[in-house]
């Protein structure tokens, strides 16, 4: 069992290597981009977000919100609804600002070039065509992934089982 003094060490150990991972980042996000290049930046985003990401995670989280409070007070349905869609409301408006910062992102990474590139090939047929298949793609090789992880699980420890049992080790 572990003591509470490993268990804080634990906790300190994380938040000291949360904070050095927001310092080294921190400069990054500092750095200054010129509007052209964050302009270019996120005509990409716009062309790439498929998914509706803003719009889809509002949703969740409004479900989220809505079993949240529903599990404790069922007879709150109503005005449940009410306050999550006035709520939703005040955010619809605030999509820019999260696809901003995904320029950002972006411009900090890719040259003005380079994203006039990327620019270029989703613009044309075939980046509009793996614009579109993209979130698509991405949920079957996460179910692929997911089906590939369950096996892998229960053959490597069968195989890591075996292995103890040949050293004289039985589970």
């Amino acid at each position: 069992m572990m003591t509470s003094a490993v268990k804080r060490l634990r906790a300190v150990t994380a938040i000291v290597l949360s904070l050095s991972m927001l310092a080294l980042a921190a400069p990054t996000m500092a750095q200054e981009v010129a509007p052209d290049h964050l302009a270019l930046a996120r005509e990409y985003v716009d062309l790439t977000d498929r998914a509706a990401i803003y719009e889809t995670t509002l949703v969740e989280t409004a479900i989220q919100t809505s079993r949240q409070i529903l599990s404790q007070s069922p007879d709150l349905a109503d005005v449940t609804n009410k306050a999550i869609e006035k709520v939703l409301g005040e955010y619809k408006s605030r999509k820019g600002e999260l696809l901003d910062q995904f320029a950002r992102i972006y411009a900090l990474r890719f040259s003005i070039e380079e994203l006039q590139e990327i620019v270029a090939f989703y613009s044309s047929p075939t980046g509009e065509k793996l614009a579109k298949a993209n979130f698509e793609v991405n949920s079957d090789m996460q179910q692929v992934l997911q089906v590939f992880t369950n096996n892998l699980n229960r053959e490597f420890f069968a195989k890591v089982r075996a292995e103890l049992k040949a050293d004289g080790v039985d589970l």
